[in-house]
Order: structure tokens, then sequence, then C-alpha cells
């Protein structure tokens, strides 16, 4: 392997690098917005049901 090929490798590794990073934080959040989207849920059902107890 000369060195054209080597820097071409770092490069493509470079440019693929903040590539990955934004995909992985993407999902990320994604994930985090779905577990706040079941824990709204939940908290309505918890709610719901403590004021049938009440009533």
């Amino acid at each position: 392997m000369n060195e054209l090929e080597s820097f071409s490798i770092i490069g493509i590794l470079i440019t693929l690098i903040p590539i990955i990073i934004c995909i992985v934080v993407v999902m990320w959040i994604l994930q985090i917005r779905d577990y706040n989207h079941e824990q709204v849920e939940q908290n309505k059902r918890i709610i719901k049901l403590l004021e049938e107890q009440n009533h």
C-alpha cells in the first residue's frame, strides 16, 4: 500500500465519522422521543386509576 492509498483510506474515514455520529445521534433522539411518549401514556393511565380510586 503506497502513501496515496493510505491517505485515501484516512480521508474516507474522516469523511464517514461525522456521518456515522449524526446517524447515531438521530437514532438516540428518536429513542428518547419514543420513550417519552410511552411515559406520557403510562402517566395518563396512572392518573386515571388514581382519579377512579378517589371517586
